[in-house]
């Protein structure tokens, strides 16, 4: 109860009633852009202001190798599962939308530790850059096999006639390598990522004298920030509701139970790696979030054969309001009450 009590919290429900009686409120587009960079700037400091100050260690390999096994994991096992609910291509873009990361949920949980004043690692910063990129690319990788795939049944079935991937839902002109290739730079060179990376790095660098210059910036403001940019997510979140109407209640299910299983999976890890539970509990938010910015506007592109409304729709419109209100806080009580 607590947490949905936050300022942040608050404006993010006030925002989604907004949206629900289509109030003419609305964020322009240039300022939600600066305010999360913003966020992922003051973000990746705070990591590496805290970096600074523990140095590495084991503990941040581990935790490192934990996220990026989960990022290959949990795209795959959610392909595995939606196969069977879904198209093909539906199902890989639903799956690689749930198997990348949020940084504004990310975001939600780490200003919920500390307000609760609990630690966490700084290095889980760069354990969320690591997490968004390899959905991604297996999202790519396997467009392109199951267009081979798709391609190779034509051929049998009309006698070997051609068929050309370039012209199979990579937008045209240009060899499909090209294509792939682009969209792998892209994923990997995203400026927001690029952003949390760089300002982390700073942070490390410069150490506890940038901390205390930057103080004014990175922590005075963050709470604001935070607040005003969960108003423009609720508004958001509030518009895609009425794509969920008359989809599969299985496929529902799976937006609302497969990221509790996702970050259960998580947990795992962080007890067999011996993470505290304030890194867990961070690594249980990452693995049960979805990314509602980055994939989809990739996905949009890389794979046109999905329904964008389907993938964005149960990522923004359902699973990111369950893990606000409730999701971060029951991940990080289940992460304290198991590894103390």
């Amino acid at each position: 109860m607590q947490n949905l009590l936050d300022p942040a919290i608050l404006f993010f429900v006030f925002g989604v009633l907004a949206g629900l009686v289509r109030s003419n409120l609305e964020i322009p587009a240039a300022v939600s852009r600066f305010l999360s960079l913003y966020l992922l700037m003051a973000l990746g400091l705070k990591g590496g202001f805290a970096l600074a100050h523990s140095g590495f260690s084991g503990e941040v390999l581990h935790s490192l190798f934990c996220a990026v096994l989960l990022a290959l994991a949990v795209p795959a096992l959610g392909y595995l599962v939606l196969r069977r609910l879904l198209k093909p291509f539906d199902a890989l873009a639903v799956a690689s939308t749930y198997g990348s990361v949020s940084a504004v949920t990310f975001i939600t949980a780490v200003a919920y530790l500390e307000r609760n004043g609990l630690p966490y690692g700084g290095h889980m910063a760069a354990a969320m850059a690591l997490m968004e990129s390899p959905a991604i690319v297996l999202a790519v990788l396997m467009a392109n096999h199951l267009r081979q795939a798709r391609t190779a049944g034509s051929v049998q079935l009309n006698g070997g006639g051609t068929a050309s991937l370039g012209g199979a839902g990579w937008g045209g002109g240009g060899a499909p390598g090209n294509r792939i290739g682009h969209l792998l730079h892209e994923s990997f060179t995203d400026g927001a990522q690029l952003l949390l990376l760089g300002a982390m790095v700073v942070g490390l660098v410069s150490g506890d004298a940038g901390k205390a210059a930057m103080q004014p910036f990175s922590g005075d403001l963050f709470k604001g920030m935070l607040a005003f940019f969960m108003l423009d997510m609720g508004l958001n979140a509030a518009r895609q509701l009425p794509q969920l109407r008359g989809q599969s209640p299985w496929v529902l299910l799976y937006a609302v139970l497969g990221p509790f299983t996702h970050a259960f999976l998580g947990l795992g890890l962080a007890w067999l790696a011996g993470l505290p539970a304030g890194d867990a509990g961070l690594l249980m938010v990452l693995a049960g979030s979805a990314s509602y910015i980055a994939v989809p506007a990739v996905l949009r592109y890389a794979v046109p054969e999905a329904n964008q409304a389907l993938y964005f729709g149960l990522s923004l419109g359902l699973t990111f309001p369950l893990n606000v209100l409730l999701g971060v806080p029951f991940y990080m009580q289940v992460a304290h009450a198991v590894l103390g």
